[in-house]
């Protein structure tokens, strides 16, 4: 599904035209301590993630997030991501026709192009040119 959400951005736009968008860095899970980053973010905004585990295989991150709403009312997400490395992107996009693939490293609530991607990463940004 994944896939066809990229097809069908890459057939919207015309060329010379670009694609901006952030994903899960698939080296994150795997190369830094993805226990440390749940408890900062915990930390941050009250949110807790219990439960998670990574598959290699995959690149999915199963977990159950739980957190309160304004109202103070208790919800537990049960979450199953899919996080992406960077040849992989760069693969997808290559075959949907874009010429230009720059990846930066997205800390939570800052992307900037002056971010190089490192392991310590959760999100990437992509911006793709056709």
């Amino acid at each position: 599904m994944n896939f066809q959400i990229l097809q069908s951005a890459a057939k919207a736009l015309k060329p010379s035209e670009k694609f901006n968008f952030t994903t899960l860095n698939g080296l994150f899970p795997h190369l830094s301590f993805p226990a440390k980053f749940y408890g900062e973010a915990a930390q941050e905004g009250g949110a807790s993630y219990e439960k998670s585990t990574s598959d290699l295989m995959t690149f999915r991150d199963h977990n159950i997030t739980v957190f309160e709403d304004d109202d103070r009312n208790k919800k537990e997400l049960v979450c199953n991501e899919r996080h992406y490395i960077p040849s992989e992107i760069t693969w997808l996009l290559k075959s949907l026709g874009f010429k230009t693939i720059d990846i930066f490293g997205a800390k939570l609530g800052t992307f900037s192009r002056n971010n190089s991607l490192t392991p310590d990463d959760f999100e990437m940004r992509v911006v793709a040119e056709k």
